[in-house]
């Protein structure tokens, strides 16, 4: 079995002091610790365990700077065969929908049986990279995937619904899959694979080498363009109200009926 998984190279900016550049379109990067995206990093665990099970080999792509390949490294000690980065200038400001022209025109080239992808990027919350691929490849796709069982040319999937419902699925191979995260415990990558990883060759690709237009690629190609970027004003701060039960309590009740709440 062949696979496929896309990556995405992601700054971590749950605990960062975020600013706006200076072209108020992106965030400024200096001093940001960038990893794989989260979603991806299961993505690229199912893949891994898939090949385990089944045999045959995982191919790690994304589209980035050469800062990416420290992602596509922890793909390869984690246990993926190679890694592909799509790099051009030319790539720059790609919506969702440039991506995944990108990755569709290097994936067609490529033998999968499964392309596996995450649900969304912690980056641009984006989460239509998955289905818009499949629909450029021409092949089936689940999304929201929590569990992933292979039976001959079968996908069988579990799929996370909304109000805690799920659903089972059959999908036919070749498939995109895109995974929520929880559908495995990513594993710990050893030394040794980080070794065996710094080794492995990273195969890096153009636009020349993609027969893609100027027209599809770059924020040309794309069908969302960012105006302007701005940090949210800060609102109304919470009022922590001290002091024992009996004054605690007259306060709240001050503020209800200032409120006009009673």
């Amino acid at each position: 079995m062949d696979i496929v998984v896309c990556v995405k190279h992601v700054p971590e900016t749950a605990e960062a002091d975020i600013k706006i550049a200076g072209n108020m379109r992106t965030i400024e990067k200096t001093g940001l610790v960038f990893d794989i995206n989260e979603w991806d990093d299961y993505g690229v665990e199912e893949a891994v365990r898939l090949k385990e099970k089944h045999g045959g080999t995982v191919t790690a792509i994304t589209v980035g700077s050469g800062e990416a390949d420290t992602t596509l490294r922890k793909c390869l000690a984690r246990g993926a065969d190679k890694g592909v980065r799509l790099t051009d200038t030319k790539f720059d400001d790609s919506d969702g929908f440039a991506t995944a022209k990108i990755l569709a025109a290097s994936i067609k080239n490529l033998p999968f049986n499964v392309i596996i992808v995450g649900t969304q990027a912690s980056d641009d919350g984006n989460t239509v990279v998955g289905p818009i691929l499949a629909e450029l490849l021409g092949v089936s796709y689940s999304t929201m995937v929590k569990k992933i069982e292979i039976d001959g040319q079968i996908a069988r999937v579990k799929r996370e619904l909304e109000g805690s419902l799920e659903e089972i699925v059959e999908v036919k191979l070749p498939a995109v899959l895109a995974v929520q995260t929880g559908i495995n415990e990513p594993r710990y990558v050893s030394i040794m694979g980080i070794r065996k990883a710094m080794q492995k060759e990273i195969k890096v690709l153009g636009f020349s080498d993609l027969g893609l237009s100027e027209n599809d690629v770059g924020e040309v190609g794309s069908w969302l363009k960012i105006g302007r970027l701005y940090v949210p004003p800060v609102g109304k701060q919470a009022e922590f109200l001290k002091g024992n039960p009996d004054e605690v309590a007259k306060r709240i009740a001050e503020i209800i009926k200032a409120k006009g709440l009673v």
